[in-house]
């Protein structure tokens, strides 16, 4: 069995076109395994039940941004070997270096191609 017939992802956007966009191209990777939430906050709650190996996240968001997101995550035990992803508009040095340092593992900026995405998941969990 193949690594995208077990990984499981959850992807995190206020935007349904972005989330749309990301689940789309995963679909496209061979990844079926997705679930969506549309803020930090919904999340960590659907996380708590049901732990993804990897979380793909935009920066801003209302409620709780990204790098939030990740810095919770971080900290929970059930979640903090999670994988993780933040895509952002404009990949702001400041931004990256303190994802980075809160354990972010790869960054994509918009707009992306499905092979972008492949090659930005790959780096995190392996080849799919």
């Amino acid at each position: 069995m193949a690594l995208r017939d077990k990984l499981h992802v959850m992807v995190v956007d206020d935007m349904s076109t972005s989330r749309g966009l990301i689940t789309q191209a995963l679909d496209e990777m061979g990844v079926r395994c997705v679930d969506t939430a549309d803020n930090g906050k919904e999340a960590v709650r659907r996380l708590a039940t049901r732990p993804a190996h990897l979380v793909i996240s935009d920066y801003n968001m209302p409620e709780m941004d990204g790098l939030y997101l990740l810095q919770n995550l971080r900290t929970t035990p059930a979640t903090q070997n999670v994988g993780f992803i933040l895509i952002t508009g404009k990949a702001e040095p400041r931004i990256i270096e303190h994802g980075k340092k809160m354990g972010m593992n790869n960054y994509i900026t918009k707009p992306f191609s499905v092979q972008d995405l492949r090659t930005c998941v790959e780096a995190v969990v392996g080849r799919l």
